[in-house]
């Protein structure tokens, strides 16, 4: 019997000293471009599932940069094709925001599992790039001050 994953969820933003975002290619549909994000294990807290999944899709942790909770969280609508995920009838999901800002652009170890590759914009670049308007408005958030 499969567990139902619980519709509660991470975002970490990854930026540069230079003014660039990490994006990220999704290996089960490869038009959409995200940063880290992930759901949270039923018994776990938002910070450590964030840390765990930094690490897990990038190789890198918190220490490697200036890490932030962003102390901000979004409910959205769970695209049609990922709900078969979720228990029934779940068609929302709370997601947390953190970021991680590193001196300049650095490799990562992607997951394959999860990520095709990977690519180092200019934020506004990596604005027009991500695909899910919740990370749209955190990297805005985070760059700019301002959520618009």
């Amino acid at each position: 019997m499969t567990i139902a994953k619980r519709p509660v969820s991470v975002l970490v933003v990854i930026t540069s000293q230079t003014g660039h975002a990490l994006v990220m290619q999704r290996a089960d549909d490869a038009n959409f471009w995200q940063s880290v994000t992930g759901s949270l294990e039923w018994h776990e807290l938002p910070e450590p599932a964030a840390i765990r999944e930094l690490a897990e899709e990038t190789g890198l942790t918190p220490q490697m940069g200036v890490w932030s909770n962003m102390n901000r969280q979004v409910c959205y609508t769970i695209r049609p094709q990922w709900r078969h995920r979720y228990a029934d009838g779940c068609t929302t999901n709370t997601e947390h925001w953190f970021s991680l800002t590193l001196p300049s652009p650095t490799p990562i170890q992607l997951a394959p599992e999860e990520h095709l590759k990977f690519d180092w914009l200019p934020w506004r670049q990596a604005l027009t790039r991500l695909s899910s308007p919740s990370n749209q408005q955190a990297l805005r958030l985070l760059m700019t001050g301002a959520e618009q």
